[in-house]
């Protein structure tokens, strides 16, 4: 399948990610169309040629949604299984595959997954209740619980150090079950961006090192100052996800850097945070990448021209935006989201590094 100008892609989600996707695909003749519980006035509701406002447990519309489109991807991970599934039900084409969504959305099944491949991940336990932690801790020592689903940005865990009471600290955090994992003696967070097209070619973005504060990606290097086994470690296990899923589009697989020895994190089956730096960066960015992959057209050229860094504007952050755009070489992108919160990603800008 390859899709010819002026088709129509279908995007399941609203926000930020949906919003540079439509633009991405605007550049390369498509219209778009854009499906959510809030998509009018959404940041990708406002550039999208098409808005559809419905539930995403509204199956009927979902149906008619892959009806009037001609193909489908989605900008975040938490699609339901019932919606992926009405897609195809509708006959309509669906990239990144359904089965990514199920390999990325339960923590355990994604640890177990990667683990199936060969890829080292952290040590970790199944929690489904207090006996179930009671017994982990011990073993686990320093350690970090999660919510296995819906989790994001530092969001549903909790850092322990083995000594905790496990019923007051599954209250506490609640949102169950929970996966405990194992603390890795990381010397730093890389992620690799890669791209699968319909004919299964791939290509890979040069690895780029990630700074976070308070659980909330704060800046991207691209690329990463790294040795040629730790790029060979991040393309091996990113290529084996991508061929197993038979995937199609843009995918991410973050790692813990442990004294050059990598440890899958986790993956996300869309454009990701890590790699916005490739928009300003790189000959093809992550954006126009993913619409190629979904649309049938040849992968573009991901070499960095331009080694950058990105560093996302958070919360209020976003009211530098003047000095922001008086800075030389400063590349600013803006999500055009109305509400200011703490926390919350509202944009983030690029600019080159000296090397």
């Amino acid at each position: 399948m390859m899709l010819k100008p002026g088709a129509t892609i279908g995007i399941l989600g609203t926000g930020q990610l949906g919003r540079m996707l439509c633009s991405a695909a605007a550049k390369l003749g498509f219209r778009t169309a854009v499906f959510g519980p809030d998509a009018e006035g959404s940041p990708a509701g406002e550039v999208a040629t098409l808005v559809r406002q419905a539930a995403y447990d509204d199956l009927a519309a979902v149906k008619a949604f892959a009806r009037e489109v001609d193909a489908v991807t989605y900008e975040f991970e938490n699609v339901p299984a019932a919606t992926a599934a009405a897609v195809t039900e509708a006959d309509g084409v669906l990239a990144p595959p359904a089965a990514a969504l199920a390999a990325s959305q339960e923590r355990v099944r994604e640890k177990d997954f990667f683990r199936s491949l060969g890829i080292k991940t952290v040590d970790y336990w199944p929690v489904a209740n207090a006996d179930d932690l009671a017994r982990a801790l011990p073993e686990a020592g320093p350690s970090i619980l999660k919510t296995c689903q819906f989790g994001y940005d530092g969001k549903g865990q909790a850092s322990l150090q083995g000594t905790e009471d496990p019923a007051k600290v599954l209250a506490d955090l609640g949102g169950g079950p929970w996966i405990l994992e194992a603390k890795a003696a990381f010397t730093r967070e890389v992620s690799q961006v890669a791209a699968r097209g319909r004919d299964g070619a791939i290509t890979f973005f040069d690895v780029a090192e990630n700074e976070h504060r308070s659980g909330i990606l704060h800046r991207s290097v691209l690329p990463a100052e790294t040795s040629d086994a730790v790029r060979e470690q991040a393309q091996s296990a990113t290529r084996a996800v991508l061929d197993k899923l038979d995937y199609v589009g843009v995918l991410t697989v973050e790692f813990f850097d442990c004294d050059g020895e990598l440890l899958a994190n986790e993956m996300a089956p869309r454009v990701h945070n890590s790699g916005h730096v490739t928009h300003e960066a790189c000959s093809t960015g992550q954006f126009e990448q993913h619409i190629r992959a979904v649309a049938g057209w040849p992968l573009g050229d991901t070499r960095t021209l331009i080694p950058s860094e990105m560093i996302n504007l958070i919360g209020h952050d976003t009211d530098e935006w003047r000095a922001l755009t008086a800075t030389l070489g400063a590349s600013l992108t803006l999500y055009g989201k109305k509400d200011v919160a703490p926390g919350r990603k509202m944009g983030h800008w690029v600019r080159p590094l000296d090397r």
